[in-house]
């Protein structure tokens, strides 16, 4: 099992200060973040199965394009790839969503909410 970092202890020793999260959005440094992330938070239950976030307690069905399942199946596999164990599309998708609603703002939120003008022709 790996030991999980105390970061208040390690900026503390460094003489720093944690000013909060960085994210990354996209490119190899956003896959990087996502895969860091897996890594961090999916751990194996108590009586065996797939890794999962044990915080997730809550099941939905999420219907998707095929356009949107096939992207999260490519994501997945880089996921694997660089040694995110056995991860399945769905279970990143729960992350990106996850992440994506912690990052988004109030305003962000009711602008996507807000029905699109479209434009006088």
């Amino acid at each position: 099992m790996k030991t999980q970092l105390d970061m208040d202890k390690i900026a503390q020793g460094l003489g720093a200060a944690r000013r909060g999260a960085v994210t990354s959005t996209g490119g190899y440094f956003g896959a990087m973040q996502l895969l860091a992330d897996v890594e961090a938070r999916f751990r194996v239950p108590a009586g065996g199965g797939r890794r999962t976030d044990p915080r997730w307690t809550e099941r939905r069905l999420l219907p998707l394009t095929p356009k949107t399942l096939k992207r999260l199946e490519e994501l997945t596999a880089k996921v694997r790839k660089h040694g995110g164990g056995n991860v399945e599309p769905m279970q990143l998708a729960a992350l990106l969503l996850e992440k994506t609603t912690d990052d988004l703002s109030q305003d962000e939120a009711e602008e996507l909410a807000r029905p699109k003008r479209r434009a006088a022709r």
